[in-house]
């Protein structure tokens, strides 16, 4: 499925060693580690966000330090969780202000000017109110009757994890998966990225299910209901506050150049206490890490997490081979575009090929890449290389969940319409 590559062979610029590699891939020396990270993000800019990733990284390297020693690893309410739940209810505390000031203001202003800071008051505190998610509307979402085989194997894989199954299961074009709650009554959606669940064999997909339903049982403050909403109201806040364009106003410069000094203090303020609210629920969100990996094991197996991880290391690659069916399609113009929908499926095709053509060198350079980078998915997981030493860590696990062909059958048809879907976009709007 994949075009036949070259070898390239070269001494070491910088030891002298014998470099060997596919054309496809950087050339790098594993002795002397030359080039092993040719394109090496960007230092963070800006003291916070440098701070942040250090913080991150001392609390990943320190959950795995208790772990190695014999401690247990297992979701706890700590002080700090207390703490987040604290201060975010404090910030829904003022949100409740607001309103009840405006209501106030609108009685007792009741047909003269005084109903003018009332509506704002409370046009503000409506803005401001604790938002719970919904179901998307720009992705297919399956229900049960939709594909009764693939959420029988949720809910078998939440019965082994300590919990209940989902509600709903979207399906999207990211190279991952996630899960949170959505409407009032906290009910469960699970969104799979078709360009990672297609290049997964059937336990690695196990393994994925097994991450994602644990995290409902992880105890993660950050995504709960209360640190959750208040997360969302103090963004809405920061927004609000934000500067100000010089095209933005019919006035001149000096009126906004009036305008966004006001704003410096109310948008350093909301923005300190989101990064005391981020502060304090950063262990917590990598415990939770931890935990969802173990959760993966147990149910797919020591061996399937750890695959997956790797493909989740490789994730660049997938998102460059769909990079480039999306730009022949585009090449091949609007009648392309329109006939997207025949090699649609031939794509998920194209893409399990490319990945699993990626050697084995190129994944070993990923991983002492982001060992030195100490790559992560973000701020909130711990840096890869952690995680991986963490699944490591004591007897392997095998399956406790398991499928076969039947059923991997079974629930591809079930997924058959969001496949077609999914590629069509991928092919006629790019990636």
């Amino acid at each position: 499925m994949h075009t036949a590559v070259a070898e390239t062979v070269q001494p070491c610029p910088d030891c002298g060693a014998e470099v060997r590699g596919d054309s496809r891939f950087p050339l790098w020396c594993a002795a002397c580690d030359w080039n092993v990270d040719p394109e090496r993000p960007e230092e963070k800019r800006g003291r916070i966000a440098r701070a942040r990733h250090a913080q991150a990284q001392r609390h990943g390297e320190r959950l795995l330090a208790e772990l190695s020693a014999g401690g247990a690893l297992r979701a706890r309410r700590d002080s700090s969780a207390v703490l987040a739940v604290a201060l975010a209810l404090v910030v829904h505390a003022l949100t409740l202000s607001l309103t009840a000031g405006g209501v106030w203001l609108l009685v007792q202003g009741w047909g003269g000017w005084g109903m003018v800071p009332g509506a704002f008051l409370l046009a503000l505190g409506w803005s401001l109110r604790p938002r719970f998610a919904r179901l998307p509307e720009n992705k297919p979402v399956l229900r049960r009757a939709d594909a009764p085989e693939l959420f029988a194997l949720t809910d078998e894989v939440a019965r082994v994890a300590g919990t209940r199954g989902v509600d709903a299961i979207a399906v999207d074009g990211e190279i991952n998966a996630s899960v949170r709650s959505y409407g009032v009554r906290g009910r469960r959606l699970l969104t799979l990225g078709l360009p990672l669940w297609e290049v997964l064999t059937p336990q690695q997909r196990i393994a994925l299910l097994g991450h994602e339903m644990g995290h409902y049982v992880n105890g993660d403050t950050r995504h709960g209901l209360v640190v959750g909403t208040a997360y969302r109201s103090l963004t809405t806040w920061h927004y609000y506050f934000a500067p100000v364009g010089h095209d933005a106003l019919d006035d001149s410069d000096f009126f906004t150049l009036i305008l966004n000094t006001i704003y410096v203090v109310p948008r350093l303020l909301v923005r300190g206490v989101l990064t005391v609210l981020d502060g304090l629920t950063l262990r917590a969100s990598q415990r939770a890490e931890y935990l969802a990996d173990r959760t993966a094991a147990r149910v797919g197996s020591t061996q399937a997490a750890l695959e997956l991880m790797e493909h989740l290391l490789i994730s660049d690659s997938a998102a460059v081979v769909l990079q480039r069916e999306s730009n022949l399609t585009a090449l091949k113009g609007p009648r392309g575009r329109r006939d997207a929908a025949t090699p649609a499926d031939e794509l998920w095709q194209r893409l399990a090929a490319e990945m699993s053509s990626v050697p084995e060198r190129e994944r070993a350079r990923l991983r002492r890449a982001g060992t030195l980078r100490g790559h992560s998915v973000d701020a909130t997981h711990p840096p890869t290389h952690l995680r991986h030493a963490c699944l490591l860590t004591g007897e392997p696990a095998p399956a406790a969940v398991a499928t076969d062909t039947e059923r991997e059958h079974r629930i591809a048809g079930e997924l058959a319409a969001a496949r077609t879907t999914v590629a069509r976009r991928i092919l006629q709007d790019g990636y």
